[in-house]
């Protein structure tokens, strides 16, 4: 072959030399023998078992700070923390929150305070001087003002230690006692429930309303991320309807409340009052 004719090939091992192709994934194998793990990553679930522990520490009715305390410990535990580690988690949170017991213990020694010199006592004698006030229509007021004031943020000025223990519940018995009398243990107990009850659902419904809330935040920063925009104040604002229904169920059942008693302190049997022998005249 004369030298005219030759052809340079040199040219195709530089080409496929300065390809670049793309890399192969590291679960797929050019060898068909050989087994590759397409089973995805479990995630670890153990730490789970600290919900276990704070349940049954619950039910079986132990003191809930050691609970709190020994949920912590299984949790960090089953989550690989080592002894010093879980240490040092904890001293970090407590330092953190060091002066937050003294916010939540301070209001409570001056309720105590105020109990000791006679609040419950003075609150049951003010509505006792109201002839026509009732348990359930001073339920429904402390509803009303408790849901208007949660939904402005005001969420500190209601609560059961601060609130129902020492002012709404002796306030719902006095009440009852002028109209009926003596109370028997089981409708004292009922009148502190219904107490606590509208405590929860004027503040559960009436924080919804408030637009910088904690749960409307949430609600709004999820659906932004999936793709859904939608205003706080939108979320608020739908709120509205929900806490309006809920004031309106309760106050039904706190109307019917003051049925029940009714029922129930005209079917009690009346105490029997021993005769007294007249001195005979002489």
């Amino acid at each position: 072959m004369s030298e005219s004719k030759k052809f340079d090939c040199s040219f195709i091992g530089t080409r496929f030399a300065s390809t670049e192709w793309p890399a192969l994934p590291r679960q797929v194998s050019l060898n068909p023998k050989r087994k590759t793990n397409m089973t995805p990553d479990i995630p670890h679930l153990w730490p789970l078992i600290g919900v276990a522990v704070i349940i049954a520490g619950f039910i079986l009715r132990f003191n809930p700070m050691l609970v709190v305390i020994v949920t912590a410990i299984v949790t960090a535990a089953a989550a690989g923390f080592g002894p010093m580690a879980i240490l040092t988690a904890i001293g970090t949170g407590f330092i953190k929150t060091r002066n937050l017991p003294l916010i939540i213990l301070l209001p409570l020694a001056v309720i105590g305070l105020l109990e000791r010199h006679g609040l419950r006592q003075h609150a049951q004698n003010w509505i006792s001087s109201i002839k026509s006030a009732t348990a359930g229509r001073l339920l429904i007021v402390y509803l009303a003002a408790r849901e208007l004031t949660a939904a402005i943020g005001l969420t500190s000025l209601g609560g059961h230690p601060q609130m129902v223990r020492p002012l709404l519940a002796p306030m719902a018995e006095g009440a009852t006692e002028t109209r009926y009398g003596k109370l028997p243990d089981r409708l004292r107990h009922k009148l502190r429930a219904y107490a606590a009850a509208t405590d929860n659902v004027g503040l559960f419904f009436g924080e919804d309303i408030f637009v910088a809330f904690g749960a409307i935040v949430l609600m709004s920063t999820f659906l932004h991320e999936a793709g859904i925009d939608v205003e706080p104040l939108h979320i608020a604002l739908w709120g509205i309807p929900t806490a309006i229904a809920a004031f309106v169920i309760h106050s039904w059942r706190l109307r019917r409340l003051d049925q029940s008693i009714a029922r129930e302190m005209a079917s009690e049997p009346q105490p029997v009052v021993p005769a007294v022998a007249m001195p005979e005249g002489r």
